[in-house]
Parts: C-alpha cells; structure tokens; sequence
C-alpha cells in the first residue's frame, strides 16, 4: 500500500529563503498577494514576478487554478508554482481538495509548499487536511503493469512535500491522525482495484489480518461457522461458487470502558457478482469486481480508527461471497431461511448483496448490541439513475443518526442524500410463498432494498448507504485519480471523530 508521496513538516517562521531546488509552491487570493513571509521566502523580485506572469498567462488566483513559472529568473527554484485560493473564506474552504491540486500541480517532483497566504494562517487541522489530500491525490494503483512509465517518460519516483507551516502544538496529532485515515482510504482503493482471480473471499479474509497490528481483533468465520449460525441466506448466494464465503468481524476497542456497546459498520463484500442463474448482460460485467466497495470501506474505516487510537469501541463486520451461476447456484423460486428465521423467496439471483447483508446485520444486532448499525453496499442501479454519482442514497430509521452523517458528508465531501422508508414499499417485496422477495421489481428499487434489510436490523438506530454511484468507478476529482475511490472512510472517520468519541 502506497501513496506515492512523503511529506515532511518544516516551520514557516524558521524556513531558510530562496529555495533549494524543485519547485516553490506558494499561494495567491484573487487580489494575488503574497504574504510577507511568503515574499520573503521566494526571495526579492517575486512578487514582481507574480504579478507580470500573472498578466501574461490571465491568471486570476481563482481557486483550483494555477500559474507555473518555469526557470524562474533570480530563484534557486527549477519551477515557481503559484496556486489560486479564490476569495478569501478560509472557513469554508476544502483544504484536502486544496492539498490533492497542489500535489497534482507538482507530480513526482520534490516541492517546497510555503503554506500561508494574506490573512490566512492554517492550523493543525487545516495543515492534516492539506497533507491527506495530497497523499489520495498521489495514489494510483499500477501493481499490474508492467511498464509503469509511460512511452516516452523518465521514471521518476515518489514526489516529497515539504510543507512550510506555522508552529502549532497540535499540529503533530493532527498529521498522524490525517495519515491514518489516508492509509485507510487508500487500504479501500487497493481491494477494489483487485482483480477479482487475486482478492476472492478467502484472500479478502485474509487481507484482513493485517489489522491485527494496529491492535483489531480480528474473527474470521468460515462456511462451517457460518452454517452452525444459520446464516443460509448468504451461503445460498455463495453456493454457486468454487470460492467459499467468509464472514470478517473486526473490533477495534479504544474507548475508556471496554464494556460500552460499540458503533458497528457492515460491508457487502461480493467479490465478483455474475449476477448468478439472472445473469448479466455481458457490457461492463468486468466492473463487478467492485461490487464489495462497501466491505472494502469498512476494513479501511477500522485501519482509520485503530491507526489514530480513536476514543471509541468500534467492530466492523463484512460477509464476502462470490456471485456465479454454477449449476449448484440457487434460482430464481428458491426459498431460503435466513439467520432471523424470517423466509425469503428468490425472485432474482442478481438481488444478492441484500442476502449478504441480511444475515450480517441480524448477527451483528443480535450478538454485539450496538449503538448504530450503518452498512454500505453498492445494492442497486436504481441509486444512479436516481442520485448519479454526486451523492450515496442514505435510507435510516433514525433522524438524528441521518442528520449527523448528513453533516459529516458536507464536511468531507463525501455526501448523502436521504431516501424514503415507507410502508408502500414492504408490500412491494411481500410474497405469496415466503415472509419476504429478494426484490420488489423495477420500481422504487433502491427503496424496496432498503426496506428488505430494515426488517434484520429490529430497533436499532441504522443507516443503509446505497453505495453503487460513488463506490467504484466515480469520476475523477482533485483527491482522486483511481478507479475504485475508497469512498466512505472519511465520511464514517469524521461521524466518529465529532459525536462517538469519549
């Protein structure tokens, strides 16, 4: 796991001007003023230098723009990287998509950040967001090619920040705190790019060993476990395949008292999804390697966690299966028994992630009797054609539960928008054989998911994450470059870090 970036932390007050080669980042508002200390460090002439460059290449200081002086006269510096903040609303400002332009700016180069503009000077907090996201803006996931450069290019190794910061007493906790989630989102990144012949349920399982390091313990149930259980449900979506499922739970206990009930995040973990005996058309069927973005977030989360010491007893629980249509599949009229008891009928073998999850979630509520329940999957299509890729569909029997992950989404950038949970919907997956159908049909799909995996999670608070339109494949953004975006860590990091925390 890499994120192809080292950065280093030196004071702005004792930072030596001029520049020792590389490029000098500094920062410009709309007025492109330099602060004092700024100026001082390029060296005399800078500012100058600014403000003609500027005139030439019509460059505003707007945020997300930049303006590169190549061979800058009178600067040690090989390049003078001048980055636009926009106007000045420092409260409001995303300093992590401010961190992953800059890195983006520099590439693999070595750079000096002089990380202070006119009327701003950014705390711990502001600097550990800076610097995580030019570590997600670095990674990229190239394990399987090999040529790593492409035709044409020099090979050229990590780029290396040094940020030029005020002293802040703080500032160190924030940055290791910072790296920890970084490390967690990129650990997400790294499963969903698998392909799926490498990352099968058993290697998934695997992987998760790692954890045990940090100090999570880690239970890794296998069919045989699974079966004394009684989680039929998931085992029925696995039948159909060579590769046996497995059940991950994952504690982290950080808070004071190691008897508080802990907050409890569940993933779907389908390795690869066929779709089974309902298969799929055969476009796109390769991105079903990410269809356990939703496991992936949880094992990055508790890496999260457990790397920063969060004040808080935390489990995550992840069932991994495959999806294929062998002739031992289950089919479409099949009648299963789930772990509750409650019966379903099979409507649609490619209604799966539903059964996964079905039995994770009573398993967790049942034994573990947590605080909150939130899993995330990337249950349906229907999500896309209703939210797109701007926003993961959040269903919860919770207002105030909603209403914090709500707040964390606009913090981070990792938004939700909340779906209804509605009677009309139950009757849409009544059956006339069983308690329940795997699907409810074309309409309200999203909805009528949702509404399936209500009736495992019983009175506890709870949030369904659809995650289909931001788990994999999402567009490219300041912060990220790769196919499968770790979406969900930092999201479930700060809803932790602002109301679970002792």
């Amino acid at each position: 796991m890499a994120d192809g970036i080292s950065i280093e932390i030196e004071s702005l007050a004792t930072a030596k001007p001029g520049g020792a080669g590389g490029d000098l980042v500094l920062f410009v508002g709309e007025d492109l003023a330099l602060s004092p200390r700024a100026a001082e460090i390029a060296g005399p002439g800078a500012a100058d230098l600014v403000a003609r460059a500027a005139a030439v290449e019509r460059f505003k200081g707007k945020a997300s723009s930049a303006l590169v002086i190549t061979a800058p006269a009178g600067l040690s510096a090989e390049r003078l990287v001048v980055v636009g903040t926009g106007a000045d609303e420092a409260p409001a400002r995303d300093w992590a998509t401010l961190g992953g332009f800059t890195a983006g700016k520099i590439g693999s180069r070595p750079a000096c950040v002089v990380l202070e503009w006119p009327g701003t000077a950014p705390g711990s907090d502001e600097v550990a967001a800076f610097s995580l996201g030019a570590r997600l803006r670095a990674y990229k996931f190239d394990r399987y090619k090999s040529k790593k450069t492409p035709e044409g290019e020099e090979a050229s190794g990590a780029g290396r920040l040094t940020l030029l910061v005020p002293e802040n007493a703080g500032l160190k906790k924030a940055l290791r705190g910072a790296e920890g989630v970084a490390e967690g989102v990129i650990l997400a990144r790294e499963l969903v790019n698998e392909p799926p012949n490498v990352l099968d349920p058993e290697e998934f399982a695997r992987r998760t060993e790692a954890l045990e390091k940090l100090g999570v313990e880690i239970e890794i149930l296998d069919e045989k476990d699974m079966k004394k259980l009684g989680m039929r449900a998931l085992l029925a979506v696995a039948q159909g395949s060579t590769k046996e499922a497995r059940v991950v739970i994952m504690r982290w206990n950080g808070a004071e008292d190691s008897s508080e009930a802990p907050v409890a995040f569940i993933g779907k973990g389908v390795t690869f999804d066929s779709g089974g005996i309902s298969i799929k058309g055969s476009g796109g069927m390769e991105d079903m390697k990410g269809d356990m973005a939703g496991a992936a977030c949880v094992v990055g989360l508790m890496h999260a966690l457990a790397s920063r010491k969060a004040k808080v007893n935390a489990l995550g629980a992840i069932g991994l299966v495959e999806n294929m249509p062998d002739g031992k599949a289950q089919r479409p009229g099949d009648i299963v028994t789930s772990m509750s008891g409650q019966t379903i009928e099979i409507i649609n073998t490619d209604a799966e992630g539903r059964l996964v999850l079905a039995d994770v979630l009573w398993h967790v509520q049942q034994t573990y009797k947590p605080r909150f329940m939130i899993d995330l999957a990337t249950l349906t299509g229907a999500i896309l054609v209703a939210l797109g890729q701007e926003f993961a569909g959040m269903f919860s029997n919770n207002d105030e539960l909603a209403q914090r992950l709500s707040a964390a989404g606009e913090a981070t950038g990792e938004k939700v928008w909340r779906m209804p949970l509605a009677p009309g919907f139950d009757k849409l997956i009544e059956s006339k054989f069983a308690d329940m159908k795997n699907t409810g049909g074309r309409h309200g799909g999203s909805a009528t998911a949702a509404q399936f995996l209500k009736r495992y999670v019983n009175d506890v608070p709870w949030i369904h994450l659809d995650i289909a339109g931001v788990g994999m494949g999402s567009p490219a953004s300041e912060i990220n470059r790769s196919w499968g975006s770790g979406w969900g860590v930092r999201l479930l990091d700060r809803l932790v870090r602002d109301h679970y925390e002792a």
